[in-house]
Formats: structure tokens, C-alpha cells, sequence
């Protein structure tokens, strides 16, 4: 929770787009339980989301991919231009490769898949107002395992063992591709959150990304590692 100068709560100020409105409902319940969050706007179907959040500028935008008169995927595309103030957090009950690659193209901040409990969703809008990237573990591991496997759009590889990562660092990369929070990882690890919060640091600055899964997908890319179906990456 975010407080500003006066000690007062930085509410986040949130847009629902669900045309199922018991989802909605259910959402928005979840969102306005917490101090630090505001349910400003709900939206049944895209073109509305896209008017709504023209208008009431909300910081994130929580967005069902399979909505009526627009789905999730144009949604994000517009609101890059009509509010780019706006992150775009999807909440969507599919996890097809072409709506993952296509959302992440298109803008998206973030991807959960609707079977994530309700304080993952809570934590995501958090981060996802705060400029982080958030993906469901599920949607880390299909996005490294088809970079892996050969993405669209392949980079140079190196040789294996040519990479800038201390060992540890590689094993914190790992980790995040197996689909791990940071609390896992400090677990797994044996260090403290912050610790972890500073190898992903020097991660991102060593490899020129902004986010987990660009690390991920970099380590894919070059082949550092691999992700199974299961997703379990291995050297």
C-alpha cells in the first residue's frame, strides 16, 4: 500500500471489461475489499472499455480477452494510443498461443489466466500500476518453452556457456522461467525477497530488458536453457 506525502492511501484506480457480469461483479468486489484500490469503471464489452477508459483515465485496465464488439487483444491496442496512462491487465480463461503472443504485441502489461486466486489478482494490479509485467506461471513457461523451441523471431546464439549471469543469477533466471514468484524463489534460494529482488536487477540491467519474462525470453532465445512441456527448464 502507497501512501503520499499527507500519509493519505494512492488508491489505483481500476477499469473492469467482463461481459459476464457476475465475473464483474464478483472483480470488482475482490478489487474494492482493499484500501488501496478503486473500481472507477466496468465496461461489457470493448468498445466501451476503450470509451470508458478514454474518460476516466483509469491506471490499470483488467481485460477479458473474449469480449463482444471488441475482444481483449484490440482493446490493448487502442488503449495504447487513446490512454496510454492505462495498463493493460488481462484476465481471460484461455491461454492459446495466438492470444499470448498477440496480447503481448499488442501492449499488455500483464496476463492471468481467470484460475488464479483472487490475491494474485489483487497483487497483480498492484504491480501492474507500479510498471512491472505480470504473468501467470503458465504463461511464462509457454512463452520461453516457443521462444525456445524456435519463436518467430529468432536472435543470434552464443555459444552456452558465453553469457554475462554470475551462476546464481542463472539459477534465479531459471527459477522465474519455472514460473516462481519472488517469495518462491527467496525460498527456494535460501535469501531473503529483497536479495532476489536484487539478481533480477542486476538480470535485467546485464541482458538490456525491463521485465521477467524478457529475461526469459532471452535466456530462451540464446539457449541457456530450455522449457519442457511441463515446464521445467533445463541447462
Amino acid at each position: 500500500m502507497e501512501r503520499d506525502g499527507g500519509g493519505f492511501v494512492v488508491k489505483t484506480r481500476v477499469l473492469i471489461a467482463e461481459d459476464h457480469a457476475f465475473v464483474r461483479e464478483g472483480t470488482r468486489r475482490i478489487l474494492e475489499e482493499q484500501a488501496d484500490c478503486e473500481v472507477v469503471a466496468e465496461a461489457a464489452d470493448g468498445e466501451s472499455a476503450v470509451e470508458l477508459a478514454r474518460r476516466m483515465r483509469p491506471d490499470v485496465a483488467l481485460v477479458d480477452i473474449r469480449l463482444p464488439r471488441l475482444n481483449g487483444v484490440e482493446v490493448t491496442r487502442r488503449l495504447r494510443s487513446t490512454s496510454p496512462g492505462t495498463r493493460v491487465l488481462i484476465l481471460s480463461a484461455y491461454d492459446d498461443d495466438d492470444y499470448v503472443f498477440a496480447l503481448m504485441e499488442a501492449g499488455a502489461a500483464g496476463y492471468l489466466l481467470k484460475t488464479a486466486p483472487a490475491r494474485e489478482v489483487v497483487e497483480a494490479v498492484r504491480s501492474v500500476a507500479k510498471g512491472e509485467t505480470v504473468l501467470h506461471p503458465a504463461i511464462t513457461q509457454k512463452i520461453a518453452r516457443l521462444w525456445s523451441e524456435g519463436g518467430s523471431r529468432p536472435a543470434p546464439s552464443p555459444p552456452r556457456d558465453e553469457h554475462p549471469l554470475t551462476p546464481r543469477e542463472m539459477e534465479v533466471l531459471r527459477l522465474v522461467a519455472k514460473g516462481l514468484r519472488n517469495m518462491q524463489i527467496a525460498e527456494a534460494l535460501h535469501v531473503s525477497v529483497r536479495t532476489v529482488e536484487g539478481h533480477l536487477s542486476s538480470i535485467f540491467g546485464k541482458l538490456g530488458v525491463t521485465s521477467r519474462t524478457g529475461a526469459v525470453i532471452y535466456g530462451a532465445q540464446h539457449h541457456w536453457f530450455t522449457v519442457s512441456e511441463e515446464g521445467d527448464p533445463r541447462p
